[in-house]
Parts: C-alpha cells; structure tokens; sequence
C-alpha cells in the first residue's frame, strides 16, 4: 500500500475511506473495520456507481456460487469476490454499527436494470440473530425491503422465527424472512438475472 502516514485513512474501515485515500478503480481492497488494533480484511469496492465507495457485500451474477447455506457459513462469509459471494453477517453487523450507513441494490434482468437505495441501514448482532433494520428508500426498484425490515436472520438450520413455514429452507437461502418475502436475494438464481448489494458509510 505504501506509506501510510501520507494517507487520510491510514486503516480505512470501508471503502468510502478507501475511495478518499485515492482508490478510484473497482476491485478488491484490503480494510480494516474494527481499527488500527483490528486485522485487515479483504472486501470489493465499487468505486464507479453511484459516486464510488461502496462495499459490496453480495453479488449474484451466474448461479455457480451455492447460497443455500448454515448459518455459521453465513456468519462468516463465503463464496468468490471476483464472482458471487456474500461477505458474512458478522462483518456486516460489524461495517452497519459504527455510523450513518446507506445500502443500494442493483438488480438486472437481461437488459432492464433497477435500483433501491436506503439512507438507513444496519445489521445488529448475532444474538439478536443479524436482524435488520433498513428505512429512506428511493430508486426504481420497488420498496420492497422495508416489507423486511425488523426481521431477524434465517437460515436452512436456524430459523429465529419458528412461526409458519420455514422460508429459508423453502426457498434455498439465507435471508431476512417474513411470510416469507417480497425481495429474496439470496434464493434460487433465476436465469438471465442478477444482483449487487452495497453497502456505504456516510459518516465522514
């Protein structure tokens, strides 16, 4: 990285401050969410939409990645950042809880592409099962997260919310459920189709 000291964010703990430290391409960054004292964590930063900064925290584009996951693994990330991946909850919980973070979703079918885009949006922790909290929407996609918001985390072997059908293992994902869903974008991949969650901090 060079020499840190002539940096603005010597730790950057997301990619906006990765974007003010001059990163202006997209591609894999190292962060450092939890500080200078924490260890560096390797995330990919869109620096084009929207004005850069962003971390993507899930993206979907061919179906090769498998998200009919536990929960542990959901935890704790998995997949490819160069392909499809999710980042981990915990990572989540960890970028949503430390200021202001906005989330945007871009979503594409064939040659028709939409957004959301929320002012408010964090993830609390694992023993409040990941739960979710989004608000502020504008875009072009529909405001269908709201319809999630305050729903706890599920997965194929854990289910916060034993009431009704198990949605998770219904419909092959880890998500926020709620009877089951209005936006699921960690289902089934449907052909010709795919999504980027993003996640920034507007607290600098």
């Amino acid at each position: 990285r060079g020499d840190k000291g002539k940096l603005r964010f010597p730790f950057p703990t997301e990619c906006s401050q990765e974007l003010l430290n001059g990163a202006l391409h997209s591609g894999e960054l190292d962060i450092y969410p939890q500080g200078r004292e924490g260890r560096a964590v390797r995330v990919y930063c869109d620096m084009e939409t929207d004005g850069g900064g962003w971390t993507v925290f899930q993206r979907r584009m061919n179906g090769k990645t498998d998200f009919f996951r536990t929960w542990s693994e959901y935890k704790a990330g998995f997949g490819n950042l160069s392909e499809e991946f999710w980042l981990g909850n915990e990572l989540l919980h960890n970028l949503t809880n430390v200021g202001p973070v906005s989330l945007r979703v871009d979503m594409r079918s064939g040659n028709h592409t939409v957004y959301a885009h929320y002012t408010n949006f964090s993830v609390d922790s694992e023993t409040r099962h990941y739960t979710l909290t989004v608000s502020g929407y504008t875009g072009t996609a529909g405001d269908s997260m709201r319809y999630h918001n305050g729903r706890p985390f599920s997965t194929r072997d854990k289910n916060p919310d034993p009431m009704g059908i198990h949605c998770a293992k219904a419909y092959m994902g880890g998500w926020w459920y709620k009877n089951c869903y209005k936006v699921n974008l960690n289902g089934l991949y449907g052909i010709n189709s795919n999504n980027q969650v993003r996640l920034i901090s507007a607290d600098f």
